[in-house]
């Protein structure tokens, strides 16, 4: 079983209204590593979600979903804290952006008192995005990927400028997580908000020299990039689709990478065993899994059998 840290919200995107005084909404669940949660379980891998999740409708909601979707809830933390919102709005490249509304809540509430004891069934942990660095629950994941005790690490920053708008501050947890990590995929438009004019090969030479064995940069419709500690590299297009929105498309990918590379029991073996058509492969079903998610409104993940 994988087990994915972070944040469960709800994303609320509006409908189509030219009059400001009558608003319609419509809310989808989210967050990244809960996505990425609900997308391995649907590509067949068994996965975890451990998140402080609220005790109000939302939290309920969010709760049968998992259960709904075979994810594991036993690493759920409750609490009475309210359930994070996020306001989507889709830009004219179908990229969104978001407003986040989730100052003491449930997710970014947890505590290093809080965490769960890691069952032996765990063969890796995921984390990434704003609880990398909202405070508790910063400082409780940071505590924990320093005693998973062996177990795969993988990383994705999906920097969120919104919550914390200090690069500084992402760019030292990312580092401290990155040092830990056996997997780094981040987006291009991470590496622009995180190290500005820094040519992308310097800062992956130095993941890996950290002891990184597969970072992959994703860039949009662009090519996808890829660098094992081996001495590998890749590059592979996306598949074309129909783009409805972006929401879901980095979790996608992730979600279907380490489905892969988890499907034969131990990942670290896995990634170190990578041959250069085994790079290629993993990295196209990726990337055609994140295709599907574009050409569906919100974080729709696929199942096994739309691949």
């Amino acid at each position: 079983m994988f087990l994915l840290c972070g944040e469960a919200l709800y994303d609320i995107f509006f409908d189509a209204s030219d009059n400001p005084a009558d608003i319609k909404m419509n809310a989808c669940a989210g967050g990244s590593p809960f996505n990425v949660a609900v997308g391995m379980a649907r590509l067949g891998q068994s996965s975890a979600l451990l998140t402080g999740l609220s005790n109000d409708e939302l939290g309920h909601r969010l709760a049968q979903l998992l259960e709904n979707e075979s994810v594991s809830t036993d690493y759920l933390l409750r609490t009475d804290r309210p359930t994070t919102l996020s306001l989507v709005g889709v830009n004219e490249s179908g990229q969104p952006e978001y407003t986040f509304y989730g100052s003491n809540s449930a997710d970014c509430g947890v505590e290093k008192e809080d965490l769960p004891t890691l069952g032996d069934d765990l063969v890796g942990l995921h984390f990434g995005s704003y609880s990398l660095v909202v405070k508790p629950v910063a400082d409780a994941f940071a505590h924990l990927v320093e005693n998973a005790g062996g177990r795969f690490i993988s990383l994705d920053p999906n920097v969120r400028p919104t919550i914390e708008g200090d690069m500084d501050t992402w760019r030292e947890r990312i580092e401290h997580f990155a040092s830990h990590a056996d997997l780094l995929k981040i987006s291009a438009e991470d590496m622009d908000y995180l190290y500005p004019g820094e040519p992308a090969e310097r800062r992956i030479d130095h993941w890996i020299s950290q002891g990184v064995e597969l970072v992959v940069v994703t860039d949009g419709g662009d090519d996808v990039r890829a660098w094992t500690r081996s001495g590998l590299q890749c590059r592979i297009r996306p598949v074309v689709s129909k783009v409805v929105d972006t929401v879901g498309a980095g979790d996608t990918f992730q979600a279907a990478l380490l489905m892969q590379l988890v499907q034969g029991g131990d990942p670290k073996q896995a990634v170190r065993q990578l041959d250069q058509q085994g790079l290629q492969d993993l990295i196209g079903f990726a990337a055609k899994a994140a295709s599907i998610t574009c050409s569906r409104k919100g974080a729709d993940l696929p199942r096994i059998g739309d691949l």
